[in-house]
């Protein structure tokens, strides 16, 4: 079944719609099928601005309108705590605050962006959809992320070639609590490198220390601009070191 297919007859749906390479594929292709599907974000402090932006821009080119959901997910003990399967809880917590919103506008089915690449058994946040009853046709439809990014460019979608992005609560290890503050400080740090054109990277916290990892592709660069990437990311971390590995 292809996409075409599954839109066809589908009751008015609540897309959770974060502005990446995935959900913006799949409301582009409900829009042009004239399916009557709206996209919700649901801000939290796991999203850094840009994710907003990039979410508002795209419904914006589309000429759809964007409901934002505020949602305190760190009132939630089970993902404050951090544990390594903080992503079912977060993404169980999420969509039902989503579910709640969709319903009382009068949408009785909920979508999401996983495509046929993403794994199960990798992501814990898959079990809490299915177990909501939420649906994600890529995934059903088979199409797989490099597919979605092919088909987006074909589409002139701005988001066809956006990096993967985890959530801001990746960087912080599993088992130390999340904090306002700790995710403020590393949105910061990355707003700042990203100024200096590093992009695909990530600012993890280690042991209070920023630890800093580029794609392979960049690391000669970061090296050679260690001065500007120290600086850039001082007013919020001290030390700053250089994950030689990479990404």
């Amino acid at each position: 079944m292809g996409l075409q297919g599954f839109f066809q007859d589908m009751p008015p749906a609540a897309l959770g719609f974060s502005g990446g390479v995935d959900s913006a594929y799949l409301l582009y292709e409900a829009h042009r099928q004239g399916a009557q599907v709206q996209p919700y974000f649901v801000k939290t402090v796991f999203q850094p601005a840009f994710e907003l932006r990039d979410a508002q821009r795209l419904c914006r080119e589309l000429g759809i309108g964007l409901r934002v959901v505020q949602a305190d997910i760190l009132a939630v003990g089970q993902v404050r705590a951090n544990p390594p399967d903080r992503c079912y809880y977060c993404k169980r917590a999420l969509f039902s605050a989503l579910g709640e919103q969709a319903r009382q506008d009068g949408f009785s089915v909920l979508l999401d962006g996983t495509n046929a690449s993403d794994d199960a058994g990798d992501r814990p946040g898959m079990r809490a959809i299915q177990e909501l009853s939420v649906r994600s046709p890529l995934r059903e439809c088979g199409l797989t992320k490099a597919q979605v990014r092919e088909l987006s460019r074909e589409a002139g979608l701005f988001t066809w070639d956006k990096p993967a992005y985890a959530c801001l609560a990746t960087r912080i290890p599993a088992g130390c609590p999340l904090d306002r503050d700790a995710l403020n400080r590393v949105e910061q740090a990355e707003e700042a490198l990203s100024a200096l054109g590093f992009s695909d990277f990530r600012v993890r916290v280690f042991h209070g220390a920023a630890r800093l990892q580029f794609p392979e592709a960049q690391l000669a660069e970061a090296l050679a601009r260690r001065e500007e990437v120290k600086t850039a990311v001082a007013p919020w971390f001290q030390p700053v070191l250089l994950d030689l590995a990479g990404r």
